[in-house]
């Protein structure tokens, strides 16, 4: 069977052993799996050092999807945000995870999905990168006004 949709992944030294769980877990689901590091558990890895490549790597291909597994999540999507293009949520947990998870992808059509390894276990990390992943963004036009907003207001210096 041909491989679908590609996905990066990155992280921290926090996440380091889901990733490589996840890796599998999407490999598995016949995605194309690009996992730009860390590649070993360091305790002083910086995550700006993977999770920027990231970022690049998403916003340069509409068609890819980004998911970080770090710690909290948290400077993972300041970082990756901070690249043109990028638009990354973070989510590590919520008494209704389906609906923020699609109201992430239906509403603004977040293409990096940044998950906090320290709040979220093996079942509950499959089940929103599966209903993430599975949402598609609604093309309403009032989401697509809000994103080209954020697009003309992200070129200002």
């Amino acid at each position: 069977m041909k491989k679908t949709k590609t996905i990066y992944l990155a992280g921290d030294h926090a996440g380091f052993k889901l990733k490589e769980k996840i890796k599998n877990f999407l490999e598995n689901r016949n995605y194309l799996v690009e996992d730009l590091g860390p590649f070993e558990y360091n305790p002083e890895d910086d995550y700006p050092d993977f999770v920027v490549p990231l970022a690049k790597k998403v916003s340069k291909d509409n068609n890819s999807r980004g998911i970080i597994i770090a710690g909290s999540g948290e400077g993972e999507i300041i970082a990756a945000n901070r690249i043109h293009g990028a638009r990354a949520v973070l989510y590590y947990g919520s008494k209704n995870p389906k609906e923020i998870l699609e109201l992430s992808r239906a509403h603004n059509n977040s293409n990096i999905l940044s998950l906090g390894a320290r709040f979220l276990n093996e079942t509950q990390v499959k089940k929103a990168i599966d209903i993430w992943l599975k949402t598609p963004f609604s093309n309403a036009l009032r989401h697509k006004r809000r994103l080209e907003k954020i697009e003309k207001y992200s070129k200002v210096q």
